[in-house]
C-alpha cells in the first residue's frame, strides 16, 4: 500500500510479442487520464525483485514466467490521483510460459480491492502519443 512520503520499490516485466506488449490499464481520477504500465508490483521487504516479479504475476495472473532477464532501474517521480508519487522500478524482460496468454486479447484481474484490466496493445500506438506509457524514461527499453 502507498504511504505519503514514501519510496516504493517496484519490480515490473516486460513482455512482448513481435511489436506488442502485454500491460495493465490505470485510470487517475484526478487528471481524469487512462495510463498503460507494465505489469509487476511492490517489493516486499525481505523479498528480492526477481522474487516480487514471480509472485506479483502468480497473485495477479496466475501466470509463471521464464527467460526473464534484467534490463535496469528506472527512477519515477510523478503525481497520481492529486498525490506526489516516487517510484524506483527494477525492469526485467520476461516471457509466458504458458502459451495461451499470447492468445488472449485481455483479461481482468483483482489488484486488491480495485478491478483492472491486462491487455496486448501494439507498441506503435504509444510511440505516436495514441496511448499514454508510464512512466516516460520507459521508452528506452522498447
Amino acid at each position: 500500500m502507498h504511504k505519503s512520503g514514501e519510496i516504493r520499490v517496484l519490480a515490473l516485466g516486460l513482455i512482448r510479442d513481435g511489436d506488442r506488449i502485454f500491460i495493465s490499464e490505470g485510470y487517475d481520477p484526478v487528471k481524469e487520464q487512462t495510463f498503460y504500465r507494465v505489469m509487476g508490483g511492490g517489493v516486499d521487504f525481505g523479498e528480492t525483485s526477481l522474487e516480487a516479479l514471480n509472485r506479483e504475476f502468480q497473485e495477479e495472473i496466475q501466470a509463471e514466467l521464464k527467460s526473464i532477464r534484467y534490463l535496469g532501474c528506472l527512477e519515477n517521480i510523478f503525481t497520481f490521483n492529486g498525490e506526489p508519487r516516487h517510484e524506483i522500478i527494477q525492469l526485467y524482460e520476461c516471457d509466458f510460459v504458458d502459451q495461451k496468454f499470447y492468445q488472449l486479447q485481455s483479461l481482468v484481474f483483482a489488484e486488491g480491492e480495485r478491478k483492472k484490466k491486462a491487455l496486448w496493445v501494439d507498441i506503435n500506438r504509444f510511440k505516436t502519443g495514441e496511448l499514454k506509457l508510464v512512466p516516460e524514461n520507459f521508452f528506452d527499453y522498447l
